[in-house]
């Protein structure tokens, strides 16, 4: 293979990686912009969705009907655990600190993990994750599988309907009030409670997607699996601009470019190391990211 075929090859693998480092991103994303908080226990939420696609495609079988059953069952469970975190956890926490939340966060994200790690039907062992039948269309001389195929446009095909649900519908639209100003938003008739459910809920279902994907392209499943993937979405998250939606996009499939392209001509052990330093380069350059704007905060 030469350079140019080589090139391409990892410029698809990495915008496969970047569409799932997006999806999770979002989640993150969207979170900060309404509550300004930094929802660490994300990443498990995806290690949730994983297990949740585990146990369905094991019932239905790895045909294209079971996974998209998969998908479907995943983003309902972990919508509805988000919605149960966010009231019980995050809520009561809202008018406290900051840093109280964080550490919530924190708290939060290491309880989803153990608690995986000693319910029976999950335990701490990895387990093989059923897949679908794989194929490969080759261009020339480099290759697109069917998995890497479905990642891409699952994402991108999710992503506008986030897009649509934001900018042109009723709860969008409070979503970007409460984002705004969630007092003036509440005294409009607006219910900051249920629009901040609703985000919860969202990034949740986004980041179960990305669970079955990412199990799909690595398929092996574990109570710590969501910890990898959740910090590099954050890290796109960041790139991109916190609190920005297209941020956090552009972020993931930069993050995910720069990695592939890093095991594809540098090595695969640097690829993590120069994923954080994209993050300190851009922490010093531009602090709000790609697409974040300055805020003063009133004190």
């Amino acid at each position: 293979m030469d350079t140019n075929s080589m090139v391409i090859q990892q410029l698809i693998n990495g915008i496969s990686l970047g569409s799932i480092y997006a999806l999770i991103a979002l989640g993150y994303t969207m979170v900060y912009g309404i509550v300004k908080l930094i929802n660490f226990a994300h990443g498990d939420i995806l290690m949730v969705g994983a297990y949740v696609g585990f146990f369905v495609l094991s019932a239905f079988g790895t045909s294209p009907f079971g996974f998209f059953v998969a998908i479907i069952i995943s983003m309902v469970v972990c919508a509805l655990f988000a919605i149960v975190i966010e009231r019980f956890a995050y809520r009561p926490l809202r008018n406290a600190p900051r840093l109280n939340s964080l550490i919530t966060a924190i708290a939060m994200s290491l309880i989803i993990q153990n608690a995986a790690r000693v319910i029976p039907f999950i335990g701490p062992n990895p387990r093989q994750f059923p897949t679908l039948a794989k194929s490969t269309v080759y261009i020339g001389s480099f290759s697109l599988s069917n998995i890497q195929l479905i990642v891409i446009a699952l994402s991108a095909i999710l992503m506008l309907i986030l897009a649509y649900i934001i900018k042109f519908t009723k709860i969008g639209k409070a979503l970007r009030a409460v984002s705004f100003d969630n007092k003036a938003a509440s005294l409009m008739g607006i219910s900051v409670n249920k629009t901040i459910s609703f985000t919860f809920a969202l990034g949740a279902a986004l980041a179960a997607v990305g669970g079955v994907l990412y199990a799909t392209a690595y398929p092996q499943i574990t109570p710590t699996m969501g910890a990898a993937p959740g910090l590099k979405a954050f890290i796109a998250a960041v790139l991109g601009g916190i609190g920005s939606i297209p941020g956090a996009m552009i972020g993931g499939y930069i993050l995910g470019l720069a990695e592939t392209l890093a095991k594809g001509f540098i090595s695969s052990q640097f690829a993590n190391a120069i994923s954080f330093a994209i993050l300190i380069i851009i922490l010093l350059v531009k602090p709000t990211g790609l697409m974040g704007k300055n805020e003063r905060e009133k004190v």
